[in-house]
């Protein structure tokens, strides 16, 4: 896995706690140049092995030699800083202060001499990644970097690194992330290390045709071995030297046709619980801490299985206003008003309790022994663990032994068990590996009931919100039809015309007025009539670009017409796509 110019080489390694193995016998490099993205599921051993390469975690065996000369960055997934130290001495150790000072404003800390003991999740990791990004490392290893950033300091550091020519081993969830950054996927599995060419999307490609491939092999051999099962039966013990070589062929059939069957996508059914039309309203809500505003006369009418999503900087309110919906913080002005049938489940960053000594089916089985499905259908705590993947043996496993991902998993677990009709999700991303993410999200998809998440993962975002709810600060909140994409799409588009429309003024040394997102203005007649005009021609398209999909499925139509069609579609939604983004911009002016 390494080039010619070889930054790191490991021979060999292999790591265990007790009798769990997390990998054995590890070879591989890393080059000049190489960008690679480091997944596995929660527990199998990303972190380890990140610590292994760091020098801060023990190995059983194997060898990890680094170039004499090379530059090595590391940041762990939590930082640990002596609380008395302030900002400056952490990052100006063994960096040049001109850059520490760049970076660190850059990653919006403006006091160097705030304590680190003073500093919110959000800072301590912004100060960290200044830490290590200051030294100017030659090889980077990054533990999760986007784990309590908000979506404005992901995207700088996304920037930073698609600009720098560092070298990369990186573990994260984000899978926006690792698309736009990582142009290799290595995925820990089975106590190995499979290695893909290309970004996240290449990966699952490859994945599903080498999961496709395996299982192929495994039922293959499955069916092999009844028929090599019936001889060995049936032969006797005394077997000549081509018996013996079929029993030796046996064997190593047996340990194919054993492995489990790889299943993509592990579906998580529950039934909802019923939820009325009133859900919850907000009327003339105003809440502050000092001099900072997070909510100034803010009102709201929740609709019966809407799906929310909220995004901002971090300090912005966004969980104080999970909070007062919840009945955890109380408003300075105002009421909320919930209905009766409402049923809320609230995952937290805060909100992960347990008993060490505990046995992980215990936790479950305290709640409940078994759920309701529907339709007369249940499962068992066990099966519904299962669901989550821990396998039997970690399900007898004690709470202490699970890694941080698994906790965050057995939490979420925890949270579903209570059948909610109204789930409350505040970053719920953070340390779940891509595998439960997409069982999480499958399953958030088809809930029938509320939903109302805080989240700085774009993917995710995509996936599952109708629109959002964007907190920019000093009460400023605004209201979006639309996924976080086209969110971003729009505010790019929007801040692309008012630079082209500034320029002149500025060029006049005129200043120009402040608008705030969410003022908003009455639609001009000319404004009006292109909306209702836009209504009318994105309905047009879509239908065209429906009947254009339909032919290209049919096999009817020449050579010359599919050359045609392919050639249109993509025309067809790229003036779609400016269309909608238009009509976006002016239904928000409206209000």
């Amino acid at each position: 896995m390494a080039g010619v110019n070889s930054y790191l080489q490991v021979e060999g390694l292999t790591k265990s706690f007790g009798d769990l193995v997390l990998f054995s016998d590890l070879t591989f490099g890393i080059a000049e140049g190489q960008r690679v993205g480091l997944i596995a599921r929660n527990g199998a051993g990303k972190s380890t092995l990140l610590g292994i390469l760091a020098g801060i975690e023990g190995r059983d065996s194997g060898s990890v030699v680094f170039r004499r000369d090379l530059k090595v960055g590391y940041l762990a997934q939590t930082p640990h800083y002596d609380g008395n130290k302030t900002v400056r001495d952490v990052c100006c150790r063994h960096a040049e202060e001109l850059r520490v000072t760049q970076i660190l404003t850059q990653l919006k800390i403006a006091d160097f001499d705030q304590p680190i003991g003073q500093l919110s999740g959000g800072q301590l990791k912004r100060v960290a990644l200044a830490d290590v990004l200051a030294h100017n490392p030659d090889l980077l290893m990054l533990d999760e970097p986007t784990n309590h950033l908000d979506l404005e300091m992901v995207e700088w550091l996304e920037g930073w690194l698609q600009r720098s020519t560092l070298s990369l081993l990186m573990v994260t969830h984000d899978r926006y992330f690792l698309n736009r950054v990582c142009s290799e996927i290595w995925e820990l599995d089975r106590q190995g290390l499979q290695a893909y060419k290309g970004n996240y999307s290449h990966y699952l490609e490859k994945k599903q045709e080498r999961t496709d491939a395996l299982n192929a092999e495994i039922t293959k051999a499955n069916n092999l071995y009844r028929t090599e099962l019936d001889w060995m039966r049936r032969m006797p013990q005394a077997r000549g030297h081509k018996a013996r070589y079929r029993e030796e062929a046996f064997y190593e059939l047996e340990k194919v046709a054993k492995q489990r069957v790889l299943t993509a996508n592990v579906q998580l059914d529950m039934k909802g619980r019923y939820i009325g039309n009133k859900i919850f309203e907000a009327d003339h809500l105003y809440k502050r801490f000092a001099d900072r505003v997070i909510l100034d006369d803010f009102n709201y009418v929740f609709a019966r299985y809407e799906k929310m999503g909220i995004i901002g900087n971090n300090g912005t309110g966004k969980s104080t206003f999970v909070k007062l919906l919840l009945g955890l913080e109380q408003p300075d002005g105002g009421r909320i008003d919930v209905g009766e049938t409402v049923r809320f489940g609230y995952y937290s960053q805060e909100g992960m309790t347990f008993d060490e000594q505990q046995k992980v089916i215990d936790v479950v089985t305290d709640i409940a022994e078994s759920i309701d499905l529907g339709d007369g259908n249940r499962i068992t705590a066990m099966q519904m663990l299962q669901r989550f993947l821990f396998t039997p043996e970690k399900q007898h496993s004690y709470v202490y032994r699970l890694s941080g991902g698994e906790r965050r998993r057995l939490y979420l677990c925890t949270v579903l068990m209570h059948n909610p009709n109204f789930l409350i999700l505040d970053e719920p991303t953070n340390d779940l590996d891509i595998v439960t993410l997409q069982i999480l999200e499958d399953y958030l998809q088809h809930f029938k009931g509320c939903l109302i998440t805080v989240s700085h993962d774009r993917y995710f975002m995509d996936k599952i919100v109708g629109h959002l709810l964007v907190f920019n600060g000093n009460g400023d909140i605004r209201d979006f039809p639309g996924n976080y994409t086209e969110y971003r799409g729009w505010l790019d588009a929007r801040k692309q015309r008012q630079k082209q429309q500034d320029t002149p003024a500025r060029n006049k040394g005129e200043t120009q007025k402040k608008v705030r997102m969410n003022e908003r203005r009455k639609l001009s007649f000319k404004e009006r009539q292109e909306l209702e005009r836009l209504e009318q021609e994105i309905g047009q398209l879509e239908q065209e670009k429906k009947q254009l999909e339909a032919q290209l499925c049919g096999a009817t139509i020449d050579v010359q017409e599919i050359t045609r069609m392919s050639k249109r579609l993509p025309l067809l939604e790229e003036e779609l796509d400016e269309k909608s983004m238009r009509w976006l911009e002016l239904s928000e002016m409206e209000g």
